[in-house]
């Protein structure tokens, strides 16, 4: 009898493409190890059917599985008779060493790359196995693509079949089955198809993106530009701030050498005129002792001739220091002095720290890149300012009240001390709290039909004294102001020169950008609208100002609840 031949790769498991272990039978007569078809089946559990990995035949229930004991011989025969073939040296570059590379999912110990990955198996393949994976399904149509390290985003997760459709509706890529469940009615394509729809897109959107990307690369070297700029210009401030402050503090000490000098000076011109005075009586103290000692001798002389000579010459007074000439104070100080230099670091010490505030306001707000201006209430509240009322400006006819937050114009005077500071007729005050940089406050008023009020910012230089028009927020080029009637429609005035503004509700919301020279007035209810914005230079800080005629209130709100 002529002896059987048999071929290794009769007994081969089609899963793992390796000699069958455990083998096992199912009921569709293919053959695989226990193992590979039991992970298998065990993926699909979810689903309730079970399917041959080569025919594709389904199965319900689970089948049982038993070891095929006469196959499971055969192969050991099969191990034993088997020539053993020295493995052939494989180059270095075939194994799958770099992260890079993908491997074959079937080699053991040192895996060789992967040259396909068949999209049935879900397997990737080198070029020795994938020759087994076409001889076992030669008959069959697997899906075989370049060897892709991302096999399992191409497969559908719910049917575990190839991702073959692109569906425009969902904008998702389904496969066949899908087509037939949850996107049945869509508009699907091809996966291939709509890809040359795509590609013929991709040209024009990476135009798009070549421009971005070039906008993009001209502002980041604008912007370098303009950080070197920023830097440059900087060092420079510094630089001339240290020669400036240099120079002012060679100032101070050259009028401290005056100041001192001019001590010393005078210190010296009354101490010699003094030591004048004092020499011309120490002589004439002197000389009247010397009279007065020959006088108390004279009564003793027998003398008569030289009695009345002496007597004649002794008693006639000399020519002497008037002593009305002499005006010794009775206290001597250069308290005045003190107190004028006192008083002048006083002043000098207000006026730096005024200019330096707004120095500091205006070098924090020197951006590279503006920050946006607020749109929201919300954004706006970033840069609240609680103000109070200053005193030293309030018009007599006017009346502070709740801790210098409200202002009321009852038509009596009130008892406030003269102050320079003070309106002496315009009934109009003035905050305490300058405003630099980026500030918002919010005011609330109430006024009878046909009375306004003016909610306003003025430069501190604004003259306080008579009611022409210098005084009167909004009639001069140091002031602004925002009228208010409940009547009519609000008025803006800025160097007497009028704009029409809409009516306003009983709070206004008021937004200071001292650097971008931005005033904006707002109404606020349960939106925010815009009544008046300006741009313009401020050349000096603003105080909020008010003006209230009789019988109308005006108060501050509180903002940091």
């Amino acid at each position: 009898m002529a002896e059987a031949s048999f071929s290794e790769d009769q007994f081969c498991c089609p899963i793992c493409l390796d000699l069958l272990k455990d083998p096992v039978a199912i009921p569709c007569g293919h053959s695989y190890c226990m193992s590979c078809i039991t992970g298998c089946w065990d993926q699909d559990d979810g689903k309730g059917v079970y399917s041959c990995p080569q025919c594709r035949k389904a199965f319900t229930p689970r089948p049982d599985l038993n070891k095929n004991a006469m196959l499971a011989e055969v192969v050991e025969k099969l191990k034993k008779t088997k020539i053993q073939k020295s493995p052939q040296s494989v180059p270095a570059k075939c194994y799958a060493d770099r992260e890079e590379d993908v491997k074959c999912n079937v080699c053991t110990g040192r895996k060789y790359k992967a040259v396909k990955s068949c999209l049935v198996c879900i397997n990737s393949y080198c070029q020795n196995h994938l020759e087994q994976h076409e001889h076992f399904f030669k008959d069959k149509r697997h899906s075989l693509i370049d060897a892709t390290g991302r096999l399992d985003e191409l497969i559908c997760n719910e049917h575990d079949r190839p991702l073959e459709v692109f569906c425009r509706t969902d904008k998702l890529c389904i496969c066949l089955m899908c087509v037939m469940d949850k996107h049945k009615n869509h508009d699907t394509e091809k996966a291939s198809d709509e890809r040359k729809i795509k590609q013929k897109q991709l040209d024009d959107k990476q135009t798009q993106f070549k421009e971005k990307i070039q906008q993009r690369e001209e502002k980041l070297q604008e912007l370098r530009d303009a950080v070197e700029s920023h830097k440059r210009f900087a060092q420079a401030a510094v630089e001339n701030c240290e020669t400036i402050f240099t120079e002012l503090i060679k100032s101070i000490e050259k009028h401290r050498s005056e100041v001192t000098q001019l001590i010393r000076d005078q210190e010296k011109a009354a101490v010699s005129r003094a030591e004048g005075f004092m020499k011309q009586l120490k002589h004439d103290i002197d000389d009247l002792r010397r009279r007065n000692a020959e006088l108390e001798k004279l009564p003793f002389t027998n003398d008569d001739i030289y009695f009345l000579r002496s007597f004649q010459s002794l008693t006639v007074l000399p020519e002497s220091t008037d002593l009305a000439d002499i005006t010794v104070s009775s206290f001597l100080s250069f308290d005045d002095v003190t107190k004028a230099i006192t008083l002048l670091r006083g002043q000098l010490e207000d006026f730096c720290k005024e200019e330096i505030e707004m120095i500091s306001e205006r070098v924090r707000y020197v951006e590279i890149v503006p920050i946006p201006e607020p749109k929201t209430r919300k954004d706006f509240l970033q840069y609240k300012r609680q103000l109070s009322l200053d005193t030293n400006t309030t018009s007599k006819n006017l009346c502070l009240s709740m801790g210098n937050t409200v202002i009321t114009n009852t038509g009596t005077n009130q008892e406030y001390p003269d102050h320079p500071d003070r309106f002496n007729i315009c009934p109009q005050v003035l905050c305490r709290e300058k405003v630099c940089g980026r500030s918002y406050w919010e005011v609330e008023w109430s006024a009878s039909a046909e009375n306004w009020v003016s909610i306003s910012v003025a430069y501190k230089s604004i003259s306080r004294k008579g009611n022409g028009n210098e005084c009167i927020f909004g009639n001069n080029n140091q002031s602004w102001r925002l009228l208010c009637c409940a009547s009519k429609k609000s008025e803006f005035l800025h160097n007497s020169k009028k704009t029409i503004c809409p009516v306003v509700s009983s709070k206004i919301g008021v937004y200071v950008d001292h650097g971008a020279g931005t005033l904006a007035f707002y109404s606020i209810s349960d939106t925010m609208t815009l009544i008046h914005k300006v741009q313009t230079t401020f050349t000096e800080p603003l105080y909020p100002g008010f003006r209230v005629l009789e019988k109308t209130t005006i108060k501050l709100c509180d903002l940091t609840m």
